[in-house]
């Protein structure tokens, strides 16, 4: 049975694990070109990429969490009383902080609400040492151990990783491969020709040990944000970047999304929803009189603009201007 989809109206809808990624296809991406007027399509995936692996990929549920806070709208840091810039980009304002611009790998894992808090603590951490702390944060860590959180690669919920930071910490953790931190990641990259399909959730498993550099102490290594985390209103996100860095971002996610290429997104009439995702968010600006946010995706540098993307601003697009989080690292001497 299949389902259909506006951009405003939802219908029951439900896609066989089996059935072709019709989206994927070059006829599907033309068609999205000659109706989308800010933004290009173009090949991310391969056609015959599996539905399965491509709804994989989906795995925030912090759009709909979002909506029960608790919320931020004030900070006695917040600079009121400077207007907002008409573009911000958190790479240019804190170029020492190399992790900022480091584009992640999920693989064929739906942890990219982990990847997407990591990466702004991380990032948070950094910018509040003045960059004597500049190096990934686990994904690996809080994917495996936070219980709480949701279903590891079955999809979680940012705000709960957060809070799992605030009460447990986090370790530093690098790429896969890479032997860098206490737990770098241990689920591979998805090259175009490579469906991960036989990697399982057993990879997973929560371990109280540095296995990277195995070096580090594990107990020593983590670190905490020092505040209950929060959901931003949306008057108060550009403030929050400003002040402590880049932060989570969700959003809801349509077929035509997957092979964006570069402008300012928008979906599409007719597309249908696949699931929630989860990204970083590390400025704004305006493109041909519209306005975005600025995001980072965590499916390779080889997706979209070179891993990163452009969402329509102001319109809670997909639900992405309700749908943020974020917290306050503790200081890091």
């Amino acid at each position: 049975m299949n389902i259909i989809f506006s951009s405003c109206v939802t219908f029951i809808f439900l896609l066989s694990a089996s059935e072709q990624t019709y989206f994927l296809s070059k006829n599907y991406i033309n068609t999205i070109n000659n109706n989308a007027r800010t933004w290009k399509a173009g090949i991310n995936f391969h056609p015959e990429t599996p539905l399965k692996f491509i709804l994989r990929l989906l795995g925030s549920k912090g759009v709909k969490d979002s909506l029960t806070g608790p919320f931020k709208s004030h900070d006695p840091l917040y600079k009121t009383n400077i207007s907002i810039p008409i573009e911000f980009d958190a790479r240019k304002q804190w170029k020492n902080c190399t992790t900022i611009r480091t584009i992640r790998d999920q693989g064929n894992c739906g942890s990219c609400w982990a990847f997407s808090t990591t990466g702004a603590f991380a990032d948070r951490l950094c910018i509040n040492s003045s960059g004597r702390f500049n190096e990934l944060l686990s994904a690996e860590h809080v994917t495996s151990c936070c219980y709480q959180c949701g279903l590891g690669c079955q999809g979680g919920y940012p705000i709960k990783a957060w809070k799992y930071y605030y009460k447990h910490g986090l370790v530093t953790g690098g790429n896969f491969n890479s032997f860098k931190g206490c737990q770098p990641y241990k689920f591979s990259p998805c090259s175009e020709n490579d469906s991960c399909s036989g990697q399982t959730e057993k990879k997973h498993k929560c371990q109280k040990k540095c296995y990277g550099n195995t070096t580090i102490n594990y107990r020593n290594d983590h670190r905490y944000i020092k505040e209950k985390p929060y959901n931003l209103e949306y008057n108060s996100i550009q403030h929050d970047i400003m002040t402590y860095g880049p932060i989570e971002a969700s959003f809801e996610v349509y077929d035509d999304f997957l092979s964006y290429k570069s402008g300012v997104y928008s979906v599409s009439p007719n597309a249908t929803y696949l699931g929630g995702h989860s990204v970083k968010c590390i400025g704004w600006g305006v493109e041909k009189n519209v306005s975005y946010w600025l995001m980072m995706n965590s499916w390779n540098s080889t997706w979209g603009d070179e891993g990163y993307f452009k969402i329509r601003r102001g319109t809670n697009e997909c639900k992405v201007d309700n749908s943020t989080s974020a917290g306050i690292p503790e200081y890091y001497a």
